[in-house]
């Protein structure tokens, strides 16, 4: 794996591939196909300009005309308009693994989402349940870039870039266009799925942190170049403006010999994550635990942040240590890899997810509260647990499926009853 977070990278499978000095010669090596993908326009700013060129088999535009594609009947994509969107705090249990053969294309259930594609701005958040790999087909969106985060199991994404392995733990990030085939090492897979329909993820700015912390550039890894030299009859699934579409090839599209660029898969292990925290007193915004942020057109509110509670130490002196009580114009959907969360219980497993809107008023439950409210304070490490949040300025609204779903918890209102009045005097 090549390290660094959007990196120019220089990657051959086979030597003397990538051509020298320019990027579309007269005559490739080989007889290859030279060919650019473009992550961002061509006029963006070079700071911000994220494409590559990809040496092929074959032209990517040697295919048939797309036709509908019958399957994965529960992925949505925005606008999300199928039912009102909700005020009220929303838990679903975790996802069961599908009864009959299902791979990770037609495992996709789509929970909720905000913005839209055809305007550059949103997200579409799904969850994976899969029991079977991708066999004789290739997937991709053309709606956005997708942040998958395993939850049981793991993934092997074949891409046209490189191989990505992805265990639970791990996060790994497939750009809008990029097409690849999912495989399951362990047999099941389960996950959730941040599909970014606005500006592409970064890393946040440090301000008065300074220059080292949180996520490290040094610690994402990008594949080296990795191709199929197969003629057989592969399906390729695309995803646009919310429709699934199937073309039939005679041969496997993942067939980049050599690329080089700064647009690539790539994915970071979360352990690696550097928490910053309070020493003195006070929980901390919930924002000092971001990994990735797709920006949005006003400054320091996002389209979308990647937020991760990991394990990490408490030490803070007089302080209620769980989140607090709040209401926020961002909205949070959360997710739990492994574990519990702080501020609750029970009531989300593993696997699970919950969803509170603009200005929903959330925080712990009430046994939550309880116990750390007559805690004796002392340093205390939460440990074993992973939870994670896709945070974004826009109203998420959940999907038709998702309302109507029996994963639905009709009584997650009831973990914030039973508070005490406080006394006065």
């Amino acid at each position: 794996m090549i390290p660094g977070f959007g990196n120019h990278v220089s990657t051959e499978a086979v030597a003397g591939a990538l051509p020298v000095g320019r990027n579309s010669p007269q005559r490739p090596a080989f007889g290859l196909y030279a060919e650019q993908l473009s992550g961002t326009a061509f006029t963006a700013p070079r700071s911000e300009n994220r494409r590559s060129w990809l040496y092929r088999l074959r032209p990517s535009a040697m295919h048939p005309a797309f036709t509908p594609y019958p399957g994965a009947r529960l992925l949505r994509t925005g606008p999300f308009d199928e039912v009102p969107p909700s005020p009220n705090r929303l838990r679903w249990d975790p996802l069961p693994l599908p009864e009959v053969p299902t791979d990770f294309v037609d495992g996709l259930v789509s929970y909720a989402g905000n913005g839209d594609p055809a305007a550059g701005t949103g997200i579409g958040i799904h969850l994976y349940a899969a029991n079977a790999p991708m066999t004789g087909r290739v997937f991709y969106s053309a709606d956005g870039e997708l942040l998958i985060v395993p939850q049981a199991g793991r993934l092997t994404l074949m891409t046209e870039m490189g191989v990505l392995d992805l265990a639970p733990g791990m996060i790994g990030v497939v750009p809008r266009g990029v097409r690849f085939r999912a495989a399951l090492p362990d047999g099941t897979a389960r996950g959730y799925v941040c599909e970014n329909y606005g500006a592409l993820f970064r890393l946040p700015d440090l301000g008065p942190i300074g220059a080292n912390g949180l996520a490290n550039p040094r610690d994402f890894e990008t594949p080296p170049a990795w191709f199929e030299d197969v003629d057989q009859p592969t399906e390729v699934i695309q995803k646009f403006m919310g429709g699934l579409w199937s073309a039939r090839l005679d041969h496997s599209p993942l067939d980049v010999v050599a690329w080089h660029g700064n647009l690539a898969p790539y994915r970071y292990d979360l352990a690696r994550f550097n928490t910053i925290n309070t020493v003195s007193f006070d929980h901390p915004d919930p924002s000092i635990f971001t990994v990735l942020t797709a920006p949005s057109d006003t400054a320091g509110t996002a389209n979308c942040d990647f937020v991760i509670f990991p394990p990490r130490w408490m030490v803070a002196e007089d302080t209620f240590r769980p989140p607090w009580f709040h209401r926020n114009v961002m909205s949070e959907f959360m997710g739990l890899v492994t574990g519990s969360y702080d501020a609750k219980e029970g009531g989300f497993a593993p696997g699970g997810a919950s969803l509170h809107n603009c200005m929903s008023a959330h925080g712990p439950d009430a046994a939550s509260w309880d116990k750390a409210t007559h805690a004796e304070l002392a340093p205390a490490r939460i440990d074993n647990t992973l939870a994670f949040m896709f945070e974004s300025r826009g109203v998420i609204r959940p999907t038709r499926w998702a309302m109507d779903s029996a994963l639905l918890q009709t009584d997650y209102d009831g973990c914030w009853t039973g508070f005490p009045k406080a006394r006065l005097g």
